[in-house]
């Protein structure tokens, strides 16, 4: 193997041993992409400060509102119980039936809906727990039905609010609608393979005898950390939880005169505080929501800018540029091309909208030479965004089994299907949509 090439492999491999061992990305993107720096023979501090920091505050400038605004709603739609009533609406329809899917189609719901991921986690677990409870299923699954519902359809599909999707509508001027058709068909191939794996799975660990008390799980849920019997009553009517969300999606959506991302979901934040403001005891208990949503954002917006820093060295070093030439040299078809790349970048990056940042920023003009139409290349590249940014490594997949309080060995194989090999599959599909519409 090329020696530049397998210093950005063993990179990725060091970065996600590292992760494993929950080593922050603030520490972590600034060690890897030293170690990367040293072995590609540049300079040390110059490539920090030219390379690095440029890269990581670029993410930061493009891209903050929208994290911003969608950690606002996030705030208000935990605090004030909407998402939890989205959530027990839905799950009260499957009677303790396919459980796993509708947690997935929950949190799915609520992410298409402009809701972040990471809120979704801490709103979704105590719920999926509490289902998996009463319908006597393992805990392993979990993770995936809560994850795959945030990280792939409702992030890929056409009109999603997703970063991956803004970025790009900014990077080919295309519409989040893009290649309309053929990315509902996919979505909808997506959404369904990924029901029918979390089902398949759910059926086959209850015939090996795994419930929902497993004693073989590293970690055992002590009496305060399992489901509470009763329900919170206090909640708002379902319609009222939605109907913030329709107003995102339409004015973001809307074929006359689309919204940025940031207005739409600002104004799906105004409403919701407006039906709900009274469902939170003052102003004071307001400001302190607020409060929270907008440190999440911080946190979260760093978290992937800091790793988009590590991909903006990479995209610079003579192995990366040796990989895209040998790439190149396969005479692979033009949306194969971008969905490697992109797949590869995502999953150097551990972050799929980090490594659309990066492909994009390194390969946009090869990316528009290519002959494919710009609505496909931007379909295309988002759910490959969607691959293998899920690498062991992944910060928000380490975050979510943490929540979960299960380990790799025990839930991440589930995760791998329906949020690598499934989407990778899809990709395919997509592409051979694509020569039918």
């Amino acid at each position: 193997m090329n020696i530049h090439i397998l210093v950005l492999v063993i990179a990725i491999i060091l970065f996600g041993l590292l992760a494993f061992k929950q080593m922050s990305a603030l520490i972590l993107a600034p060690l890897v992409t030293s170690f990367v720096i040293i072995c590609s023979g540049m300079p040390i501090l110059d490539s920090l400060k030219n390379l690095f920091m440029p890269a990581a505050a670029e993410y930061v400038t493009s891209y903050f509102l929208v994290f911003f605004v969608g950690a606002l709603f996030g705030a208000v739609y935990q605090y004030t119980g909407a998402a939890e009533s989205i959530a027990r609406a839905i799950a009260s329809l499957c009677h303790g039936k396919f459980v796993a899917p509708i947690i997935m189609i929950i949190t799915g719901l609520l992410t298409f809906g402009g809701v972040s991921g990471f809120v979704v986690f801490f709103v979704i677990y105590p719920i999926a727990l509490n289902l998996f409870k009463e319908a006597n299923l393992t805990r392993r699954l979990i993770p995936a039905a809560i994850s795959a519902g945030c990280w792939t359809w409702s992030m890929s599909g056409p009109g999603s609010p997703s970063v991956q999707n803004v970025i790009a509508m900014d990077s080919l001027g295309t519409p989040s609608t893009a290649a309309f058709v053929p990315s509902l068909l996919t979505a909808i191939a997506m959404f369904l393979m990924i029901f029918f794996w979390l089902e398949f799975r759910a059926r086959s660990f209850t015939k090996k005898g795994y419930g929902f008390f497993d004693s073989t799980l590293k970690y055992q849920l002590s009496e305060d950390e399992l489901p509470s019997e009763e329900e919170n009553p206090d909640l708002p009517h379902v319609a009222i939880a939605v109907l913030p969300i329709i107003v995102i999606l339409v004015l973001f959506n809307n074929p006359w005169h689309p919204f940025p991302v940031e207005t739409s979901v600002f104004a799906g934040v105004a409403l919701a505080t407006l039906l709900m403001f009274k469902r939170i005891d003052g102003m004071t208990e307001w400001i302190n929501i607020f409060n929270k949503g907008a440190a999440d954002s911080g946190v979260s917006i760093l978290n992937t800018a800091i790793v988009v820093g590590f991909g903006g060295v990479v995209a610079k070093t003579q192995g990366f540029t040796d990989l895209v030439a040998g790439l190149k040299h396969l005479s692979m078809p033009p949306l194969i091309f971008v969905m490697v790349t992109v797949a590869v970048c995502a999953g150097a990056c551990g972050s799929a909208s980090g490594g659309m940042g990066v492909a994009f920023k390194a390969l946009k003009d090869t990316y528009l030479k290519l002959g494919a139409s710009l609505p496909d290349i931007h379909r295309i590249s988002t759910i490959a965004a969607g691959t293998l940014d899920t690498l062991p490594h992944q910060g928000a997949q380490i975050t979510l089994l943490g929540i979960c309080k299960l380990t790799h060995k025990e839930a991440y194989w589930d995760i791998a299907v329906t949020q690598i090999f499934i989407p990778l599959i899809d990709c395919l599909v997509f592409i051979a949509l694509t020569s039918i519409f």
